[in-house]
């Protein structure tokens, strides 16, 4: 009898246990940074429906689940889907159908890339990007007389990398009817006895571009699916484009719908009269993978092309104070009709007088409102006075390779009182409260890790400058992981639905080789992606 009461009383406490919640997958035996408030680790995540179910110790997620799927991360660092809060991901697609000029260190070089391209693909506009006269031996613009010699019938536009200066041959100008009194505001003609040089300095790229063929409808599908490989590789699950047109960004809607494009996009407008209109009119668009509430405005150009407005002139180039691409009386009309709306204002501002002229626009418009998240793109040389307008309504944006790309000649541009106030990442942090972090790639690698290297250490990957560059803005681990998961959310207005690993929110997370937090700093850049998920979907597995 006591046998047969014994049997039924273990029957009867494993049939009155709670019985486990069957979910898609668990991952388990991974150092989970959750990137919550208190930036608690676990060891394991439940996830079903594409979202966090339960994050904790391996014995608790396996006491309650069972999982249909299981990855065993093998005690490697599993992070939140990492976010690009300022990118071109439709333009790092269009570049794969284009002549690669990164890292090119000669003249001579690119001339052979060219060469090499034009021979293989016997292109109708001969197009490239990528070219940087810091990195060659003599650092002077390039002239029209070279790309002349090889390409007399053929029209060449080779994009600098930094997007704000176009190398053009002969044909090229003509075809875009630009002569020596050619004039338009918001940039330079660049003349060279007398004649145009075949440099064109930002607002005169456009009417170059204007004579470009359009890509077709394939190539543009196959420039944003080149994209998303690409970033799915590098562990992104989310980037916000700085600057889509409309047709752009309704190809995208439509690829996203049909899951041909899985990558989430926070889409900025670009600025353009007929394109704002209907935008701001049409309101906000959010989906599961696009977000449409922002417009991306231009307030001047780049410190490389010295294209960026200063207040005083170029210390390498006297009497020279760059331009504003965006007049200050034309910013501060776009601040208010976009104060109207829902959206949010994202100017690229580089030199310290477009810094200057953004934040007084912003201000004037904003008042008191609290929560708008308005953003600075770069802010990448601000004046002392004016960091103090920086706030969590008044965010900045920025891109830590730019400082390592940008260190060797950038004092040379702005003189040693300036360059105290450029690149200032910690000084921007300490003021707005938050920082969102991104590449800018095209015009910097795409790698996200090399991003959180140049804002730690602020050295290259050779270690140079020894101690880093003004190492007093560097930022830390926790600040810089921050600042590309929860607070780039964050500036998007989407940290209630993704930026770190809490329940509830998306199932976006990446499995890395190497430990961002722990790791020796020289190991960093050259960490792989092991699994990258999107909406509890493996979409990049090494």
């Amino acid at each position: 009898m006591f046998r047969i009461l014994t049997l039924g009383m273990v029957l009867c406490l494993v049939a009155c246990q709670d019985p486990k919640t069957t979910v898609d997958f668990i991952v388990s035996n991974a150092k989970i940074y959750t990137v919550d408030e208190a930036f608690s680790t676990a060891q394991s995540m439940a996830v079903s429906d594409g979202k966090i179910v339960a994050v904790g110790t391996n014995t608790d997620i396996d006491s309650k689940y069972e999982a249909l799927n299981r990855i065993d991360a093998q005690g490697n660092a599993l992070f939140p889907g990492l976010i690009d809060a300022h990118a071109h991901f439709y333009n790092l697609g269009v570049q794969q159908q284009q002549v690669d000029l990164v890292d090119t260190h000669s003249i001579d070089e690119i001339l052979e890339r060219l060469k090499q391209f034009a021979a293989e693909k016997n292109p109708q506009f001969l197009i490239g990007r990528g070219w940087d006269q810091n990195d060659w031996e003599i650092k002077e613009f390039p002239t029209k007389e070279m790309l002349d010699a090889l390409f007399p019938d053929l029209p060449v536009a080779l994009t600098r990398i930094d997007g704000h200066a176009l190398w053009v041959n002969s044909k090229a100008l003509d075809m875009a009817g630009i002569t020596k009194t050619t004039k338009v505001s918001g940039g330079e003609v660049v003349l060279k006895n007398g004649q145009p040089s075949g440099i064109l300095v930002d607002a005169p790229m456009q009417l170059v571009r204007n004579v470009i063929p359009e890509l077709s409808h394939k190539q543009q599908v196959q420039a944003l699916l080149d994209a998303q490989d690409i970033s799915f590789a590098h562990g992104l699950t989310t980037i916000s484009d700085a600057g889509l047109s409309r047709d752009v960004i309704e190809l995208i809607d439509s690829l996203q719908q049909t899951g041909d494009l899985k990558m989430r996009l926070y889409a900025m407008v670009s600025n353009n009269p007929d394109e704002l209109a209907y935008f701001l009119e049409k309101g906000v668009i959010k989906t599961d993978r696009l977000h449409v509430r922002s417009v991306k405005v231009y307030a001047d150009g780049a410190l490389g092309s010295r294209g960026a407005c200063l207040h005083e002139p170029y210390s390498d180039l006297p009497g020279h104070y760059g331009a504003m691409i965006t007049t200050q009386e034309a910013l501060f009309d776009l601040a208010a009709q976009i104060a109207q709306s829902e959206y949010q204002m994202n100017t690229h501002a580089i030199g310290d007088s477009a810094n200057t002229t953004v934040l007084k626009a912003y201000k004037s418009v904003l008042k008191d409102e609290q929560d708008r998240r308005w953003r600075i793109e770069h802010a990448q040389v601000v004046r002392s006075e004016d960091f103090d307008a920086f706030s969590l309504n008044i965010l900045p944006s920025i891109q830590p390779t730019h400082a390592t790309s940008d260190m060797y000649w950038a004092a040379d541009r702005l003189g040693d009182v300036r360059i105290k106030g450029a690149y200032a990442f910690k000084t921007l942090l300490n003021k707005a409260g938050k920082v969102a972090l991104g590449t800018d790639f095209p015009v910097e690698k795409v790698s996200p890790f090399l991003t959180f290297y140049a804002a730690t250490t602020r050295q290259d990957t050779k270690l140079y400058p020894d101690g880093g560059f003004m190492p007093q803005e560097r930022l830390s681990r926790e600040e810089t992981l921050r600042g590309m998961t929860i607070w780039a959310a964050y500036s998007n207005f989407e940290e209630t639905e993704k930026g770190n690993l809490e329940v509830g929110k998306v199932a976006d997370f990446v499995i890395l080789d190497k430990n961002l937090m722990e790791v020796p700093f020289s190991e960093i850049p050259e960490t792989k992606v092991l699994y990258t998920v999107l909406n509890g979907e493996i979409v990049f597995k090494k």
